[in-house]
């Protein structure tokens, strides 16, 4: 993989997300490269793309000169959808922020338009992280048998949703949802815009949702306004299985009829305390076998960075008729169908069942 050509990319906007994918192409030169970057205000294009030291696009049609693989559109979610099709219809395969549209509408024009052209995919990164990919790697080795439930607290609506049917393996059929919201006190100290500086708590809502998959197992979803950055509310997830359960770190698991065993996913950080060998996450282990291996040691990525890197090296690969698909839309079409039903739910105080789309699993 490294004797290849870095994979090359466009970006379509100029806010944080835009950013972040130029930041992976910035630490990882010899894998990634932005071939431009356009905006609606080419002014604004011409003055990020300076900034991040890549080139700028006035338009689409120049994006698309400079010849990508494929395009990253991170516009704001009323224009998603509109954007994909204007991309697609120019002949250029799309990775697509999260959602591809805003409401159940705008998923079902876009797939009534692109669905079977087999040319979009979504960057969901969620099971592409570190400590879900061993877990996901555990799972499909059946070490805890067949999984029943996931519950995740986590991140929010489409992303917990990706995890918990990743997880269960659920597919693309009717789903039945039940949610409440409850509002309590807690600090908010820390937010996208920096630390506020204030102990004051308040009023923050969480949100609970079951989510009934019939044959494949059921889902839990839990998550508080602010949860991904507030420091006062940890990450946890629970993966139940007939012989056994993950819960965060550790899995235990039924051996034979007699003994049950407890083990970790352990993880080998470098630059920790003597340490010389950098600032990277190196492997997570389990049971003294490696589940997950940093294919971008030396880059320093954090782990969500790390997620979205391996997200479009797959992507990379798959374009480049070297893979299967990261993500492929009909999945991030029923997450967001999934989490539209969820906020249903908590407005109507009513049990909420998903509707059969075009992108759904055959009957």
């Amino acid at each position: 993989m490294g004797s290849e050509a870095p994979i090359r990319y466009g970006l379509i906007g100029t806010g944080w997300r835009s950013e972040f994918f130029a930041r992976l192409a910035s630490q990882a030169p010899d894998r990634f490269q932005i071939a431009a970057v356009a905006s609606r205000r080419p002014e604004r294009a011409a003055a990020v793309a300076a900034s991040w030291g890549v080139p700028s696009a006035a338009s689409t049609k120049d994006l698309l000169a400079a010849e990508p693989e494929f395009v990253i559109p991170c516009v704001p979610w009323g224009e998603m959808a509109p954007t994909i099709l204007a991309l697609v219809e120019a002949g250029m395969t799309v990775l697509a922020e999260t959602p591809p549209a805003a409401d159940l509408k705008g998923l079902r024009d876009l797939w009534t338009q692109v669905g079977n052209r087999n040319v979009v995919q979504v960057a969901e990164q969620y099971l592409y992280m570190p400590q879900h990919a061993a877990r996901l790697a555990i799972v499909r080795e059946g070490l805890i048998g067949e999984v029943t439930s996931v519950q995740v607290s986590s991140t929010h609506l489409y992303h917990a949703v990706s995890m918990i049917r990743g997880f269960l393996g659920a597919g693309r059929a009717q789903v039945r949802v039940h949610a409440q919201s409850f509002t309590a006190p807690l600090a908010n100290p820390l937010s996208p815009s920096g630390w506020s500086g204030s102990m004051e708590p308040q009023g923050l809502a969480t949100t609970v949702a079951t989510l009934d998959f019939g044959d494949a197992g059921t889902g839990v979803y839990d998550f508080t306004d602010n949860q991904w950055w507030n420091p006062l509310r940890s990450k946890r997830i629970v993966i139940r299985g007939s012989n056994g359960e993950i819960v965060d770190e550790k899995v235990t698991r039924l051996v034979d009829p007699y003994t049950p065993v407890e083990s970790h996913l352990v993880r080998r950080q470098a630059g920790l305390d003597l340490n010389l060998e950098g600032v990277d996450l190196r492997h997570i282990s389990f049971d003294g076998r490696i589940l997950y291996r940093n294919e971008f040691a030396g880059a320093r990525f954090s782990e969500d960075d790390l997620a979205v890197a391996d997200l479009l090296a797959a992507m990379g690969a798959w374009r480049r008729g070297q893979g299967p698909e990261p993500y492929p839309l009909a999945e991030a079409c029923q997450d967001h169908l999934i989490a539209l039903a969820i906020g249903e739910s908590v407005r109507t105080g009513q049990t909420v069942t998903t509707t059969t789309e075009g992108w759904s699993d055959p009957a």
